[in-house]
């Protein structure tokens, strides 16, 4: 890809073209980028040797989405790093992360216009919160938990196991893959952002049908547990994922 200009306006060099980068973290190809929602992409990213991560962990991701002169050296002011949960359920050979774009941002509109074939350096997976395949689960997500939710569903799903997906978003993203657990067997219900009482009430209903997961920001995460304690479950024991 030769030099362009991001969806936010700002020049860039991809960073498979800049010769000099000496960035922190493993270099990984880009695969291939899609559109799942609103303001929001899957990054297909190449497995390194050795990346061992599990639904639920993430990964750090660095670039440096500026346009750099290609004598330049990198330094780590211009290198911009963010944390991405994983939304695949598997890394076999590639995995995936998904971006909500900010056109303010000073990563995401850069990520979402490459197009394959660039390199990014990730370091990882990190992260306690983890399913390895060996049980029920229900995953709650609001915004941009719908990733690993996903992920830890469908993950669920191929052992086995049966899997709720509970999901807030006025514009949800991965539809496709919502509709294909809910064909496949899975209980999937999408709710509206201020549909509060709907969020209660699907947790209360599926408070004991297997393990909980949560992942969101903090407002809907404290929503959440407070549901669940309500519930008569233990929010203590539920796995959440405080996005900030």
């Amino acid at each position: 890809m030769a030099d362009g200009t991001a969806r936010n306006g700002t020049p860039f060099r991809p960073a498979a073209e800049a010769p000099n980068m000496d960035i922190e973290g493993t270099p990984v190809t880009v695969e291939s980028s899609r559109d799942v929602g609103a303001e929001t992409i899957a990054l297909e990213l190449e497995t390194p040797e050795g990346f061992d991560a599990l639904p639920g962990q993430f990964v750090l991701l660095r670039a440096v989405p500026w346009d750099v002169d290609e004598s330049a050296e990198i330094d780590d002011d211009d290198v911009v790093m963010r944390h991405y949960t994983l939304s695949s359920p598997g890394v076999d050979e590639t995995f995936e992360i998904t971006v909500g774009i900010d056109p303010d941002g000073d990563l995401s509109p850069w990520l979402a216009d490459l197009e394959g074939g660039e390199t990014v350096h990730v370091e990882g997976p990190f992260g306690t919160i983890t399913y390895e395949g060996d049980r029920d689960v229900v995953a709650v997500a609001g915004g941009p938990g719908v990733g690993p939710a996903v992920a830890i569903a469908e993950a669920a799903h191929e052992a086995g196991h049966d899997a709720t997906v509970i999901y807030q978003d006025d514009a949800p993203a991965h539809e496709d893959r919502l509709e294909a657990l809910e064909d496949a067997g899975a209980d999937v219900a999408v709710l509206e952002d201020d549909d509060e009482a709907g969020l209660v009430d699907a947790i209360d209903s599926h408070v004991d049908d297997g393990q909980l997961y949560a992942f969101g920001f903090e407002t809907f995460v404290t929503t959440v547990a407070d549901a669940i304690d309500d519930a008569g479950g233990d929010a203590d024991e539920a796995l959440i994922e405080n996005f900030g």
